[in-house]
């Protein structure tokens, strides 16, 4: 074998390993992505429910009873660290909420304010954080999971009877990617009260492997 023919060998070779991990590396991917027809039901559900960690960026909208807010938000979730900033309205953009399961640290990046606040309460319960809405899937009798045109459906009910405004609950996620695209709260009469868009989310699901900021106070405050 001449110099020429080991060269394009050795060049082969190294575009077929290349390749190779190319193939392995988007098949990972995309195992709970492109290839859903091949997954049943209750493996697309674990999937979703075992959501861990995640980057995004939410527009949310609020109803109150008489007017409605719209917020942009960046949410952070990842060991264990909830992390949430406000980008819009400018009034209160740069405020950001840091919580690590013990402290909560609250501060105004555009001012260079910041506080800490020890021993808080838990607050990744506020219904702004997918975890809250996974919580109440897992320990409500009336969850379901369906599928519908381009999207997996997960709906759940609030067992609290005393969150009048935070009852129905219903998350789509992308058919194809398992990407949470939407997120709907309703009230007691299943009108829309909160309505959250996921404009950009990356996530990481346990099977792959906060800011909880108290807008509750602020969205309600006008009921």
């Amino acid at each position: 074998m001449n110099k020429k023919k080991i060269i394009i060998t050795v060049v082969i070779i190294i575009v077929l390993i290349f390749v190779i991990f190319f193939i392995k590396n988007n098949y990972k991917k995309s195992e709970f992505g492109n290839n859903i027809t091949n997954k049943s039901i209750e493996e697309i559900e674990n999937y979703i429910l075992n959501i861990s960690e995640y980057d995004a960026e939410l527009e949310i909208e609020i109803q109150s009873n008489k007017n409605t807010n719209k917020y942009t938000v960046h949410q952070i979730v990842k060991d264990n660290i909830y992390e949430q900033e406000v980008i819009k309205p400018e009034n209160i953009a740069g405020v950001k909420i840091i919580y690590d399961g013990e402290n909560l640290t609250v501060e105004n990046t555009n001012l260079g304010l910041k506080k800490l606040y020890e021993k808080y309460n838990n607050i990744t319960d506020n219904i702004l954080w997918i975890n809250s809405f996974i919580d109440d899937y897992k320990n409500s009798n009336e969850s379901k999971i369906t599928i519908k045109d381009d999207y997996v459906v997960l709906e759940t009910k609030n067992k609290n009877n005393e969150e009048k405004y935070n009852i129905y609950k219903t998350l789509y996620c992308d058919k194809n990617t398992l990407k949470p695209v939407k997120l709907e709260i309703k009230d007691k009469n299943k009108k829309i009260r909160v309505y959250i868009s996921y404009k950009e989310i990356e996530i990481n699901s346990l099977q792959e492997g906060i800011l909880a900021f108290k807008l509750k106070n602020i969205f309600y405050s006008e009921y």
